[in-house]
């Protein structure tokens, strides 16, 4: 065996080969590390985890019955046949379905080809546009070929991270994208993106990309899942290489699948809590002849019979009704007849989080919530009871509320129990707390470090624990997109005026928000949201009035002055 050793400039790692044997070492310039981070929105694979783990794990049973499908078999074998669209309501399993194929592909072809995935959810903003799913891919396709980095690499030296999150980034990140599938190294590349329904941000020009790329004459393959959405469907009708599998049209199948998962959960259930053969055998049938083939309907009756003493699950039972908006409308009903304070603050929490554009880790909800400023009964060190009182809307998973699905977080957006001014006033209301939130937890100096000149490496090393922002980390960033959905400068929105909590705020917090931001590596963020502030601010002037981003924005003798018309 011959052995290369190479050590390039100061930039590059160590990288062994042989040209023959199997030995082979690659360490990553730093530079391309760092690229990598930038590029880097979340691991799909780390998404894809969570899910399986929310869900109870990856049930085999329940989704083999795709690998048998003509239409999935058409697209694996065929060349001509290059983009699978698995579509079907709300519910339906084609998360856990994509889970399943992702698995599958993974363990007969992983090895001699690239598997890259993404899963869209459209209540994180990091993950519902359509450059955060190229973005993902990219990472995923450049951390099993190391070798592609190169054509990221070759416009992030130039512009940095910003290449990834200025106004243009979707046509540079998909320009990317596109050279990376033309290099002549790239192995067969199977692409999986699921939930297009809920990439909210760019939909259109992720899916122009998708039905171009499908038809291009290359080693790479598509399957894509969302709901039966008409501008979808338009969309994928241009190219001839879609292979299409309704949910709905393979009722048999999905429901045999179903049934497999409800005795898997009876079975759970009826060993949690010591079910009889009677009861074991009436929720089993009960869940069989309503759920619709509907995974989730099955998963959140299971959820809600957890709760529920088994003296009192027959008396219960049938007061869960099948389909997943009229058991959506039951639970808001079991909330509102709790007792009145649980009523409260449950449907306080469900509307706050109905709103955010992240899922808000535990820290961050007590803040919004105000626990520790209310005398209301409630421990504010354990949200998570108050999260559990929620009937099952919302899930829990490492310290991060997250709603169960995204048809729960559709729902609660149009309910009146829930939003009954509706959501511009809850927008509004989030914005007010997040800039509270900013005054009571912010200051100058937050980690008291004692000499200036620090870099952000070392400044985190001082981090206090518990650190000072952990409560405050999604009101720095998201406060003015909550601004802006909120509506402002309406009749009866004072935040503009002289002496508002807008005011305030430019006046007293700016700098130690921005000290916060540059702390927790998001002065993109801060600069990003200044621009949009400027921008509303000039689109909601009033002709024949002192515009109000110069009330907020100027000194206070210079506005006076234009006020009056007087010189300055």
């Amino acid at each position: 065996m011959t052995l290369a050793v190479s050590f390039g400039n100061q930039n590059t790692g160590v990288q062994l080969g042989g040209n023959s044997g199997n030995l082979t070492i690659q360490l990553q310039q730093p530079a391309d590390e760092a690229c990598l981070r930038d590029l880097r929105t979340t691991d799909p694979r780390d998404d894809r985890n969570r899910i399986e783990r929310a869900k109870g794990g990856l049930l085999k049973d329940s989704f083999r019955w795709i690998l048998s499908d003509e239409g999935f078999k058409q697209w694996q074998n065929s060349q001509d046949n290059r983009l699978l669209w698995i579509r079907g309501d709300p519910g339906k399993g084609k998360t856990m379905l994509l889970c399943g194929i992702i698995e599958e592909l993974t363990s007969s072809v992983g090895d001699v080809s690239n598997i890259s995935f993404f899963f869209c959810q459209a209540s994180d903003v990091r993950i519902n546009s359509a450059t955060a799913v190229l973005r993902g891919l990219i990472y995923l396709l450049v951390e099993k070929q190391p070798s592609l980095i190169s054509h990221v690499r070759s416009r992030y030296d130039k512009t940095g991270k910003a290449l990834f999150e200025d106004k243009n980034a979707f046509y540079a990140v998909s320009d990317i994208f596109t050279q990376i599938l033309k290099d002549p190294t790239l192995q067969t590349t199977y692409f999986i993106v699921d939930a297009l329904d809920e990439c909210t941000t760019d939909l259109n020009l992720l899916l122009g990309l998708i039905t171009r790329e499908s038809s291009s004459p290359k080693q790479v393959k598509w399957i894509i899942s969302s709901r039966n959405w008409l501008e979808i469907e338009e969309q994928l009708e241009t190219t001839t290489q879609t292979s299409p599998i309704s949910l709905e049209l393979n009722e048999a199948s999905v429901s045999e699948a179903v049934e497999v998962f409800i005795r898997h959960k009876v079975e759970k259930l009826a060993k949690m809590k010591r079910y009889n053969q009677n009861i074991h055998e009436t929720v089993n049938d009960y869940l069989s002849q309503n759920s619709q083939g509907t995974f989730l309907w099955v998963a959140l009756v299971c959820e809600e019979l957890s709760k529920i003493s088994r003296l009192n699950t027959l008396e219960r039972l049938e007061a869960f009704p099948p389909g997943l908006n009229d058991l959506y409308d039951r639970m808001i009903d079991y909330i509102r007849d709790s007792n009145e304070v649980d009523a409260e603050i449950c449907l306080r929490v469900l509307a706050i989080i109905s709103t955010m554009y992240r899922p808000p880790t535990l820290h961050e909800l007590k803040g919004f919530l105000g626990l520790e400023e209310e005398d209301n009964g409630y421990d504010p060190e354990d949200v998570s009871e108050i999260i559990a009182r929620c009937g099952s809307f919302l899930t829990i998973r490492d310290d991060v509320v997250r709603f169960v699905h995204q048809s729960a977080q559709d729902f609660l957006r149009l309910s009146k129990d829930v939003s009954p001014q509706g959501l511009e006033v809850e927008h509004h209301a989030t914005f007010t707390r997040s800039l509270n939130l900013i005054f009571h937890n912010l200051k100058r100096n937050i980690y008291s470090v004692g000499s200036p000149g620090l870099s952000v490496e070392e400044l985190r090393d001082l981090e206090p624990d518990p650190s000072p922002l952990v409560a405050v980390r999604y009101a720095c960033i998201y406060w003015v997109d909550h601004f802006q959905d909120g509506v402002p400068g309406n009749s009866d929105d004072t935040s503009l005026d002289e002496g508002g909590i807008l005011d305030r705020f430019l006046q007293e917090s700016l700098l130690n928000w921005l000290e916060a931001l540059g702390i927790m590596g998001t002065i993109s963020s801060g600069i990003a949201g200044m621009l949009k502030l400027e921008r509303l601010l000039q689109v909601i002037d009033t002709p024949g009035k002192p515009s109000p981003h110069m009330y907020i924005l100027m000194p206070k003798s210079i506005y006076r002055a234009e006020e009056h018309h007087q010189p300055y």
